[in-house]
């Protein structure tokens, strides 16, 4: 091996050892096993009081019953029309609601005003204690029936990011 000083004028000399991720031992926990990628550009309008899919969705298959999720959410494009209206936002396992209303008055300004917000996100670490493919979304609904409200359009990325933690 060669041999590496210190020196506080000079800096560095000699052949600095390589160093990989993957040399790493006694770390039994943390570490990322897996990373998952969606990204939408599509917009989705409601106008009704009820959660409906954005299309924002990623799917991740856990390789241990103890690993944990990392999951982060960036919505983009959001806003509301002329209405008195807000929108309210939801990150789902599934069909199971698991940050209810990470966003619950977007866009409100209580006037029929209408409100570019731009976007929101969320970060959540789930447990699905699963190793089956395991997909997550995120929903939007108007806070008000037949109000419009938006997610997305032609020109904004609205991005979902799955991180599989060995626990």
């Amino acid at each position: 091996m060669a041999l590496t000083k210190l020196n506080a004028t000079r800096g560095l000399t000699g052949a600095l050892p390589a160093v990989s991720g993957a040399s790493l031992t006694g770390i039994t926990t943390g570490k990322v096993l897996q990373v998952v990628n969606a990204v939408v550009n599509t917009e989705t309008v409601v106008s009704n009081d009820t959660f409906t899919d954005t299309g924002l969705t990623a799917s991740i298959t856990p390789s241990a019953t103890s690993s944990k999720i990392l999951i982060f959410a960036c919505c983009t494009g959001l806003g509301k029309a002329t209405n008195n209206t807000y929108g309210k936002m939801k990150l789902l396992r599934g069909s199971t609601g698991i940050v209810e209303n990470f966003e619950e008055r977007l866009g409100n300004t209580g006037t029929t005003t209408a409100n570019k917000v731009g976007g929101v996100s969320c970060t959540y670490l789930d447990s699905p204690s699963s190793t089956s493919a395991t997909a997550y979304k995120v929903q939007i609904m108007s806070g008000n029936d037949n109000a419009y409200m938006q997610m997305g359009n032609s020109s904004s990325k609205s991005t979902m990011t799955l991180m599989e933690i060995g626990a």
